[in-house]
């Protein structure tokens, strides 16, 4: 325990806390039980360890921070390791990527309910659902979600500015004046195409000139390493899906013809869909559904997108099409407030009520004439009017 310790303070000791994301401030820290998932690279070891030190400083003993890919655990079981810092006073066990960890699920049920002093924050990838495996999850532990950056973190991020988070209803009601907030400190288009391209996964700071090749690093370990881990799957199989992604991303965003691209991969329709609803869980693709209530785990989508506009350009060998970084930029942002589903007349519908067109700023009513609660998301626009809307500005919800 000693080696985890010493390792757990040299994490610390570089940990800056200059940069707190949306998330932080909303989890309820003293639960029990707390389960964070998300996509690789989006910033759950640094909330983790950046919570810790603002919390308990820099050389705590009553908080310690393991990482379950660590080789230590390769012959030390987690639960043991609870029971020897339960007797040493500790409180607050912080457990990261649990998914590199067999039998992660039963040992956490069996800290939760043998340390009672104990809090316990554990992370895992995005595909993980923390009530499978051999214990359920779910009643003991609160879950949380964190999602890349939104472009207002991200101008925070780059210009030390900090704006209020905006609900949609209040930026529908109000975007002229909250643009009017942005407008008045910052010029926020440039800064916008800046973040359509590197300003999703926050380790992009570190060096903007390599962060393309990073980001498809990461994809890589998601595929090789994360999926394989929670999923039951083959070597084959992760070769197929890396096909399927390459495919997608030179397509989207497109209607896809299941039948014709299971052939082209070389796989039944069934299989097919179950990748597509992998790499959905991995935060790699978004699928659009008509109606996304209910169980509907092979369902066709009506369209496909690359999660983010990030990977567009890391994985679209062309130079990307403005009408997919726009489209999938109001996706993104939408999906992780509400529910987003296809429209019979624009781009998307919006927890059922609210409809967007996505285009550039000449862009007319047509497709939205006699819809309610309709809207145009604009492109290249600093203010909008009535119903049309700034595009970036609904990079303000979270």
């Amino acid at each position: 325990m000693e080696g985890l310790f010493k390792i757990f303070y040299q994490l610390l000791s570089r940990t800056d806390t200059d940069f707190i994301r949306y998330l932080h401030p909303k989890i309820r820290w003293q639960n029990r039980l707390i389960a964070i998932t998300g996509a690789r690279g989006a910033g759950k070891t640094t909330m983790i360890l950046q919570y810790i030190k603002k919390q308990f400083g820099n050389m705590p003993k009553e908080a310690l921070y393991v990482s379950l890919d660590n080789i230590w655990f390769s012959s030390n079981r987690l639960f043991d390791l609870a029971n020897d810092f339960d007797k040493m006073g500790g409180k607050y066990l912080f457990i990261d990527e649990v998914h590199k960890y067999g039998n992660w699920s039963q040992e956490i049920k069996n800290i939760y309910d043998s340390f009672r002093d104990l809090k316990v924050v554990f992370t895992g990838s995005s595909m993980l659902e923390i009530y499978k495996g051999n214990a359920d999850l779910s009643r003991r532990a609160i879950h949380y979600t964190l999602n890349g950056m939104s472009f207002r973190e991200f101008i925070l991020l780059e210009k030390g500015l900090e704006f209020p988070v905006i609900k949609l209803p209040e930026l529908l009601e109000n975007h002229l004046e909250f643009a009017g907030q942005v407008n008045e400190k910052i010029k926020p288009i440039p800064l916008f195409q800046q973040y359509l391209q590197e300003g999703f996964y926050p380790y992009y700071k570190e060096d903007s000139e390599m962060y393309a090749e990073k980001l498809l690093h990461t994809i890589n370990v998601i595929l090789e390493t994360d999926l394989p881990a929670i999923e039951n799957i083959e070597i084959h199989t992760i070769k197929k899906i890396k096909q399927l992604l390459y495919v997608v991303a030179q397509r989207v965003p497109f209607t896809p013809n299941i039948k014709d691209l299971a052939e082209v991969i070389e796989v039944s329709r069934k299989s097919l869909l179950n990748y597509l609803i992998f790499l959905e869980k991995a935060q790699l693709l978004n699928l659009l559904q008509q109606d996304v209530s209910g169980f509907r785990t092979l369902t066709k989508p009506e369209k496909i997108y690359l999660n983010n506009t990030n990977l567009v350009y890391a994985l679209e060998t062309e130079k990307p099409d403005i009408g997919n970084l726009r489209e999938t930029f109001l996706f993104n942002q939408l999906k992780a407030v509400g529910k987003v589903t296809s429209s019979k007349k624009a781009d998307f519908t919006f927890d059922d009520k609210y409809t967007f067109e996505v285009g550039g700023k000449n862009k007319g009513h047509e497709q939205i004439v006699g819809l309610e609660n309709a809207y145009l998301a604009l492109d290249n626009i600093e203010y909008g009017y009535a119903n049309k809307i700034p595009l970036w500005l609904f990079g303000m919800l979270y």
